[in-house]
C-alpha cells in the first residue's frame, strides 16, 4: 500500500515539474503562424483593451477608422451592411462641445448615402452599419469619424462602392392583419 502511494506521489510531482517546463518554454515547437507574433500573455489589458475610463489620458494617438466592403450575403437581398472599428475613440452617444474635451476620446461616425445631401450620425458602437431599401444598381457610403461636436478626425473618412444587384429584393411592405 505505501508503495502505490509513493508512485502516486511521484507521478503527480513529474506531471507538475511537465506542466510547469510547459509553460515557460521558448514555444519553439509554436505554430508557423503564431511564430514572431507576441505571446497573448506578453500582452497587457491595456494593450488589447486600450486606456482605462478612470484616469486622464495624455498624448493619446490619433483615432483610426477601418471599414470593410458590404457583405455580400446582404446584397444578394437588397441590404448593406458594412462593418467598421475605430481605435483610440470611443464611440458613444455624447454629443457637443463639452464632449470635445474629455478623456479618453469620444466620438461617432457620420454616415452618408450616393452624395445626397443629408446625414445621420451613428453613435451606437455596434460595428455594422445596416442600410436597407436602395434601389438596384451602384451606390457609395461614405463613413466619416467625427469627434463629440460633430468636427472630422483628420483623414478618417472611408468610402465603400458597392452594387445592389438586379433582383434583389426587401420587402418593405409590411402587412399587419388582424
Amino acid at each position: 500500500m505505501k508503495r502505490i502511494a509513493l508512485l502516486l506521489i511521484a507521478a503527480a510531482l513529474a506531471a507538475g515539474v511537465v506542466t510547469a517546463w510547459a509553460r515557460t518554454s521558448t514555444r519553439a515547437d509554436a505554430e508557423p503562424a503564431l511564430q514572431g507574433a507576441a505571446e497573448p500573455a506578453s500582452l497587457s489589458v491595456r494593450d488589447v483593451r486600450g486606456v482605462s475610463p478612470y484616469t486622464e489620458t495624455r498624448n493619446e494617438p490619433p483615432p483610426r477608422l477601418f471599414v470593410d466592403d458590404p457583405l455580400p450575403e446582404g446584397l444578394a437581398q437588397g441590404i448593406v451592411w458594412i462593418q467598421w472599428r475605430a481605435e483610440n475613440v470611443n464611440v458613444v452617444p455624447v454629443f457637443g462641445k463639452g464632449g470635445v474635451g474629455v478623456s479618453p476620446r469620444v466620438g461617432h461616425l457620420h454616415v452618408h448615402v450616393d452624395d445626397v445631401g443629408w446625414w445621420w450620425a451613428d453613435p451606437s458602437g455596434i460595428n455594422t452599419i445596416d442600410i436597407a431599401g436602395l434601389s438596384e444598381g451602384p451606390h457609395k457610403v461614405r463613413l466619416e469619424l467625427v469627434n463629440a461636436n460633430h468636427e472630422p478626425f483628420p483623414g478618417q473618412s472611408r468610402t465603400v462602392t458597392f452594387t445592389i444587384p438586379k433582383g434583389a429584393s426587401l420587402s418593405l411592405n409590411h402587412s399587419h392583419s388582424r
